[in-house]
């Protein structure tokens, strides 16, 4: 068995996300190399034993929806699209990603979130401020939950 669920992301950001904010989203969504600075998503910690004996705590910087092709458990393929919306009746740019995720993973990828939810367009947003940027699934069950940005945090399934 396996702890997996399917993150679907479908969304609109407005238009006001720098050039050096949209590098960053476009290497952790495996579509760009990574910047010389990581301002979104700051820390990632790997712990390594050093000799057999210490520990070390380096830092790994890793996308964080970058996986494309063949899903492992959740079926179909996994992508992330970012597109500069140019013809529609609002600017800005347009996010939909698939990505297997593990629990392990939910605060870094929380914090990616929640940043984009601060820029999600008026849309997404509901009458109680939360942001709805896309669905959540455990891997063995047929229907999606909605996944929420609410009071800074994300919403994850329990």
């Amino acid at each position: 068995m396996a702890d997996l669920y399917e993150l679907m992301l479908a969304f609109d950001l407005r238009d006001e996300v720098s050039e050096a904010e949209v590098a960053e989203l476009q290497w952790h969504l495996g579509l760009g190399p990574q910047p010389a600075e990581l301002r979104i998503v700051t820390g990632f910690p790997l712990v390594v034993e050093v000799e057999g004996e210490a520990v070390e705590v380096e830092e790994m910087p890793e996308p964080l929806l970058s996986c494309q092709g063949e899903a492992y458990k959740v079926g179909g393929a996994l992508c992330s699209v970012l597109l500069r919306k140019e013809n529609a009746w609002r600017s800005g740019w347009a996010l939909t990603g698939r990505q297997e995720i593990h629990p392990d993973d939910f605060d870094r990828i929380g914090v990616l979130l929640t940043w984009l939810a601060d820029r999600a367009h008026d849309v997404h947003r509901g009458a109680d401020g939360s942001v709805t940027v896309g669905w959540t699934r455990f891997y063995e069950d047929v229907r999606p939950e909605p996944l929420v940005v609410r009071d800074g945090l994300v919403v994850w399934p329990s």
